[in-house]
């Protein structure tokens, strides 16, 4: 189980961030940039949950941080998608599945608006004040709106592929195989097994006396 997560999400975290530099940033939309990374880091944590979307967003931002061309300190946006991954992870239900799709856009709006926030008040602390010169209202409505309009294409996916990923079909076969011996069980506990049996015996037997009745009656014949 956990190497089809870390194998999963791995494969996931690159294929966004791949599309996420060359395709998405350099649309040049106004306001900020649809958030592909955050995306898969919320469909896997509403999966496997808080922990596992903890590290799961620690990972992915870190590789966007390391990632070309990334202009701001190492380790920031890391931040950012760990503790969104750990929040959104908090939302999952017990079986980790949703019955609406309303639970997962509220978990996608909240999450860009607060990777938005967090992000530019982590770098208000580093120094960076690039979020003010272009707004930061502007920036929060934008996010909103672009990860609100990519999630239905996405996020359902993802989701989709972590419980394909989570089912294990040797442990099927084996409960199905258990089940078959439950079958077998249950059919020699109802004594049908006995009663073959007891079929057969009691047909010997009869086999057994019908021979010896016949030789009675060829010994009688042969006398007379």
């Amino acid at each position: 189980m956990r190497f089809n997560r870390m194998l999963l999400s791995t494969t996931l975290v690159v294929v966004a961030l791949v599309i996420q530099v060359s395709i998405l940033a350099r649309l040049q939309l106004p306001g900020a940039v649809p958030d592909l990374l955050l995306l898969v880091v919320l469909g896997l944590a509403l999966v496997y949950g808080h922990m596992a979307g903890a590290f799961i967003g620690f990972g992915a931002g870190l590789l966007a941080d390391l990632a070309p061309p990334a202009d701001h300190a190492a380790g920031r946006y890391a931040l950012v998608l760990c503790v969104i991954g750990y929040l959104a992870g908090l939302a999952r239900p017990d079986n980790g599945q949703l019955k609406s799709a309303t639970g997962p856009m509220v978990v996608v709006v909240a999450a860009a608006i607060g990777s938005t926030l967090l992000y530019a008040g982590v770098g208000a602390l580093v120094g960076d004040t690039a979020a003010r010169h272009v707004g930061l209202g502007s920036l929060l409505f934008t996010a909103a709106v672009y990860d609100l309009l990519l999630a239905p294409f996405t996020v359902p996916l993802i989701m989709a592929l972590a419980r394909r990923a989570e089912s294990n079909p040797l442990s099927e076969s084996q409960s199905g195989g258990a089940g078959g011996g439950d079958v077998a069980s249950r059919w020699l506990s109802s004594g049908t097994g006995l009663r073959i049996g007891k079929q057969r015996s009691g047909m010997r037997v009869k086999a057994a006396r019908s021979r010896a009745a016949r030789a009675v009656r060829i010994k009688g014949v042969k006398r007379l």
